[in-house]
């Protein structure tokens, strides 16, 4: 263990530099591209606000995640219930001294970025999982007492983030935890019965939900009822998806979005103006860059050494084709909208951020794939 540990620490910076996934980092890259340019169509075919933060940010936290890439394996395994803690703490705060907008409290004004701590809390889960299962058996891993635990560190920041209220995000953190639960070897019974409790409460969740969310479930199911009002951004979404046929209506010529028939184009629903754009073949090509980047992910998790860099790399690639997964289902219309954004794509500095850092702790397990956690 002695000599591993030595060895790790011994690599100089080109060795460092040489281990980096160079085709995960060029599937990023090319996904920030095309964000970029996806951005400027929002914006009219003009450099305006929502494209300059965007290059801004997407530059600024991809070189902080080559930074981090170089950080030892050993540290976010350190810190993995810190990092969860400082982010909760901030979700705490969100609550009680966070920014308002469109009736929501979930920011917290740093001056050079309104964060939003429930972004991070989708990574934080994933590194606090990943240390918690890393030095438990695993014919301990479905014993109640050792459950217990990573369900109350679970369901603490989900209702936090319900409270804010956030329903969507909410969402995500919980499927991100329960998929680093399934994959730390927890028995498939444990997510029937809590799917069958899942499925009788509903009817009793749904009465303490907000109106616009209620709504919102409505609207999935009947989005036709009110077309100028609940319905209109999914049969708009829908509308532009569909008129962009197979190579699409070209570069800042979809009009949908160029007429402002797509609200919040730029955030949640930018896979619908790019594939308007460039249609059925650019939203292939997009979804099979996504795929690589999962795929490469994976593959980085199956060399790692460590359990801990293992379990997060399958964490973060089953979180990623989560959100992939959830934001074009959203704006196809095949689930309700529930504010998920799309990797890197969508424009949102929080959400970058946490991308990022989930990326930086993947490439620190292809760094130091050889590196052995006690």
């Amino acid at each position: 263990m002695f000599q591993q540990f030595h060895y790790s620490n011994q690599l100089t910076f080109f060795q460092k530099l040489r281990s980096i996934d160079f085709i995960l980092l060029l599937c990023i890259l090319i996904i920030g591209f095309i964000s970029i340019f996806a951005m400027y169509s929002t914006d009219g075919g003009d450099v305006l606000y929502h494209t300059k933060n965007h290059i801004l940010r997407f530059f600024l936290f991809f070189s902080l995640m080559i930074v981090l890439s170089f950080v030892n394996i050993k540290f976010w395994h350190a810190t993995g219930y810190i990092f969860y803690l400082i982010v909760l703490l901030l979700l705490i705060g969100a609550s009680f001294y966070g920014v308002t907008a469109q009736g929501s409290q979930r920011w917290i004004n740093l001056y050079f970025i309104n964060l939003q701590p429930s972004e991070l809390m989708k990574i934080a889960i994933i590194v606090c999982f990943a240390k918690y299962y890393h030095r438990i058996q695993i014919n301990n891993v479905n014993k109640i007492t050792l459950l217990a635990i990573p369900m109350v560190i679970l369901i603490i920041p989900i209702f936090l983030v319900i409270a804010q209220p956030d329903l969507g995000t909410s969402i995500l953190i919980a499927l991100s935890g329960l998929m680093v639960l399934w994959l730390a070897g927890v028995n498939i019974k444990y997510f029937v019965y809590s799917s069958l409790v899942f499925i009788i409460s509903a009817p009793f969740v749904i009465s303490f939900l907000k109106p616009y969310q209620k709504l919102r479930i409505l609207t999935f199911f009947n989005p036709d009822k009110d077309p100028l009002g609940a319905g209109y951004q999914i049969i708009q979404s829908k509308i532009a998806v569909g008129s962009g046929g197979l190579f699409g209506k070209g570069f800042l010529k979809g009009t949908q979005g160029y007429l402002e028939f797509l609200p919040e184009k730029h955030t949640d629903f930018i896979f619908t103006l790019f594939s308007e754009e460039f249609g059925f073949i650019g939203s292939l090509i997009l979804l099979i860059i996504y795929a690589i980047m999962i795929f490469r992910i994976i593959r980085i998790g199956y060399q790692s050494r460590s359990f801990f860099g293992r379990l997060f790399c399958f964490g973060f690639a089953s979180a990623i084709f989560i959100y992939v997964s959830v934001n074009m289902c959203m704006v196809l219309g095949l689930l309700p909208i529930v504010g998920s954004p799309l990797p890197i794509m969508s424009y949102g500095g929080s959400s970058m951020l946490a991308t990022m850092i989930g990326f930086s702790i993947v490439m620190s397990s292809n760094i130091y794939q050889r590196q052995l956690i006690s």
